[in-house]
């Protein structure tokens, strides 16, 4: 099988583990404590990030890339993507009455196509498949 199809399904398959995360601690903020749209996803949507962060810097894309800059790469696209999918979410929750887990799961579907390219193509474009397993 192709590098870049193993590749493109191991990041799905640690985005969905990343999204069980995501989706635990909002049901977790919205149900038991019943915060706003805005106030369950942020949380969760940080804590998936550093998941999927990690994961899929050491078994997707097998980079040696420098922590901070790869980091910094990461929080430039969340820079844009957290505010908008959180605008645009919040909009369709709370003023369209939207189910808030339908618009969640939009959001997670927009995030893992969106940052598979971004982190393919930016993140770790140079550094992929660089580091090597000690025997």
């Amino acid at each position: 099988m192709n590098k870049e199809v193993i590749r493109t399904i191991k990041f799905t398959l640690f985005s969905i583990s990343a999204g069980i995360i995501e989706i635990l601690l909002f049901t977790l903020l919205n149900e038991v404590f019943k915060f706003s749209y805005w106030a369950c996803y942020l949380p969760a949507l940080i804590a998936s990030i550093v998941w999927n962060f990690t994961l899929n810097r050491e078994f997707t894309f097998k980079s040696v890339a420098n922590i901070p800059k790869a980091m910094t790469l990461v929080f430039l696209f969340y820079a844009v993507f957290t505010p908008t999918s959180t605008i645009i979410g919040n909009y369709l929750a709370e003023d369209l009455l939207w189910n808030e887990y339908l618009v969640t799961g939009i959001n997670m579907l927009s995030n893992l196509i969106l940052e598979y390219l971004w982190d393919r193509f930016f993140v770790f474009r140079k550094t992929i498949d660089t580091k090597t397993r000690k025997a």
